[in-house]
């Protein structure tokens, strides 16, 4: 017999949270950072099957934010015009407090890169929401919510 997990500890995301550059994000929505691995083929002779072998990774993601300030315009704003790549660090946590003992899993995201800016977006009886996306170099879990 399979182990069952009860529903209540499934992690629900309203309990995420972020700090960008040590200054924490409360209009935040939703956060989502992945690695994309790189892959060259390997083909061998006598071997029909394509192999591959990993020659790099790729970090990616996005930030969904209310719209409740211009903090993407005062962060990036006047650094775009002038064509300076700045860099920023996220600490992200996610912590249910129903969940088993309340553990939390945290990463920092190191060398965080944005790759777009909001100039304005609204649309009529519409909740401000605005989306950056970014990419990363680097990574490191701070706490992890290891299996049972």
């Amino acid at each position: 017999m399979a182990n069952k997990i009860p529903g209540n500890r499934v992690i629900n995301g309203t309990w995420g949270e972020i700090w960008l550059d040590g200054d924490k994000v409360s209009e935040l929505t939703g956060l989502e950072a992945k690695i994309t691995l790189k892959k060259e083929d390997v083909n061998m002779c006598g071997v029909l099957a394509k192999d591959t072998k990993i020659t790099g990774w790729e970090g990616t993601g996005t930030i969904k934010f209310h719209k409740v300030n211009s903090r993407m315009a005062v962060k990036l704003g006047d650094n775009i015009k002038k064509g300076s790549d700045v860099r920023f660090t996220i600490l992200a946590k996610l912590a249910d407090p129903d969940t088993r003992d309340a553990l939390a899993e945290r990463v920092v995201l190191k060398d965080v890169s944005f790759d777009d800016l909001t100039l304005m977006n609204f649309e009529a009886k519409a909740l401000g929401k605005v989306e950056s996306s970014f990419t990363f170099t680097d990574y490191d879990f701070i706490d992890l919510i290891q299996p049972e």
